[in-house]
């Protein structure tokens, strides 16, 4: 059973960052892909950010730029550094990872105020 722990939300003020960090219970090297998606009050869940096993990145087009995703793969973590954030970045963030199947975290919640 795998398991992903989100940790790192939050609130912050607008044009603050905040660091959201998401450790695998097992090697993430194992992983095709890893990343982050978001779900803001009253819309759909969106994609954030993704990284695959070789460390190529995407990124929603909207974000490029504020927010970077990395990974440690000596630490079995996930990281999306999210800068210069705005009141529209609110949202429930879950981490994801996926090889034959799909595994999810149970999400972390970021509040942006003006």
């Amino acid at each position: 059973q795998v398991q992903l722990v989100e940790s790192g939300g939050g609130s912050a003020q607008a044009g603050g960052s905040l660091r959201l960090s998401c450790a695998a219970s097992r090697d993430i090297f194992r992983f095709e892909n890893m990343g982050w998606y978001r779900r803001a009050p009253g819309k759909q869940r969106e994609l954030v950010a993704g990284i695959s096993r070789d460390g190529i990145t995407n990124y929603a087009d909207s974000l490029k730029g504020r927010f970077t995703i990395s990974r440690d793969n000596a630490k079995n973590t996930v990281y999306l550094q999210m800068n210069s954030l705005k009141p529209q970045d609110t949202a429930v963030y879950y981490c994801y990872a996926e090889d034959t199947w799909a595994y999810w975290g149970q999400g972390t919640q970021v509040t942006v105020s003006s």
